[in-house]
């Protein structure tokens, strides 16, 4: 009698945190996008210059800018939230400008480079956050399995960092404005072939274990998979693979911004089932369509006030005949206006930790814990 051979179960993909098609669009999709623009400006022979004022639209106020507002939905458009947290709403905003207004008058050169190398922290952290969230909705996962995470998401981001630094000599970048990050060539050089080394080792040991946990138990993490792969390649491609702020700027810019606005989307949606009075809730009843007009709103508000006090680049846009200020005032101007990304990048921080996943229903179910 002829044995039958143990059947072997079919292969699931997961977890996923918005479902698969929301998370194939939001990190998939803006990686797509990312490197497809890239693939174009260089057909176009737009890469090699500056960013264009379309790209500056899509990329900085569109996505940029408009991200940084999405916060609101969390944050200051729930009054529930106010009351539950009045010390971290208001100290960390005041903290934060105070900051800004010392390091401003120690001079812009100051205050430019600790708001570029917090940036960089808060884009660098985001990443890790996501494989941290899908890896807790895996269920329970060995203390290496985090180490493998850890290491291959930080040395996506670091080792491409390290190049740039390495390279500032001959960077055509910045990451808000020349000379926004230390000059550390001569000393960092040296440290790059034994760190390509290392990003090779940490990426291979991340997708070597994760084939060796999809064989064993026939789950495939591919969201966890998929955020590493789109962030090693962005990373990769828009800092060491070239050397122009086009290219930087839409590697850099879409891939942070989209992903976060449609967890905010996702919030917004769940606090809106819960708490259906609150203005949050009533902005995300009126559908995407409003609480995108809604960023892209206040982004433009922004960056009119940047451009007619401060930068004065774009009359075609904002408008002539913007103010000119002396030191002294765009050292508390400066500071205010960067006020609403730096509080973004300080609350970020603290507003997707276990704590307030724990307390807040809509957070755990935005992030798939049902």
């Amino acid at each position: 009698m002829a044995s039958v051979a143990p059947s072997v179960p079919p292969m699931s993909f997961g977890p996923w945190l918005f479902g698969r098609h929301a998370d194939l669009a939001l990190f998939g999709g803006s990686a797509a996008l990312a490197l497809g623009l890239v693939v174009v400006g260089r057909a176009l022979g737009i890469s090699p210059g500056a960013l264009p004022e379309w790209g500056w639209l899509l990329c900085v106020l569109g996505v940029d800018v408009a991200h940084v507002w999405s916060t609101l939905f969390r944050t200051y458009l729930d009054r529930d939230e106010l009351r539950q947290h009045p010390y971290r709403y208001s100290l960390i905003p005041l903290g934060v400008y105070v900051l800004g207004v010392v390091a401003y008058l120690h001079g812009p050169g100051t205050f430019w480079r600790l708001l570029a190398y917090v940036a960089v922290f808060h884009f660098v952290r985001q990443q890790v956050g996501w494989v941290a969230v899908y890896r807790a909705r895996s269920g329970p996962f060995r203390r290496a399995d985090r180490f493998i995470d850890d290491a291959a998401i930080y040395a996506a981001t670091l080792y491409p960092l390290l190049y740039w630094h390495a390279n500032l000599e001959h960077s055509r970048i910045a990451w808000f404005m020349p000379g926004d990050f230390v000059n550390l060539s001569s000393a960092l050089r040296p440290l790059l072939v034994p760190a390509f080394a290392l990003w090779l080792l940490c990426l291979g040991l991340f997708f070597v274990r994760q084939l060796h946990i999809a064989v064993t138990t026939r789950v495939f993490h591919a969201g966890k998979v998929l955020v590493v792969i789109t962030t090693a390649a962005t990373w990769y491609v828009g800092i060491v693979a070239t050397n122009n702020d086009f290219d930087f700027t839409v590697t850099n810019v879409i891939v942070h911004g989209v992903p976060y606005i449609g967890l905010l989307w996702a919030y917004a949606k769940q606090r809106q089932k819960l708490a259906p009075e609150r203005l949050s809730s009533q902005i995300a009843a009126a559908g995407l369509g409003a609480f995108v007009l809604l960023l892209l709103i206040i982004a433009f508000l922004e960056e009119f006030a940047w451009d007619r006090l401060v930068w004065h680049e774009r009359d075609w846009l904002f408008g002539g005949g913007g103010v000119q200020l002396q030191d002294l005032a765009l050292a508390f101007l400066v500071p205010l206006l960067s006020l609403p990304q730096a509080t973004h990048y300080a609350l970020d921080g603290v507003l997707w930790r276990r704590g307030d996943t724990r307390e807040r229903p809509a957070q755990r179910a935005a992030l798939g814990f049902r």
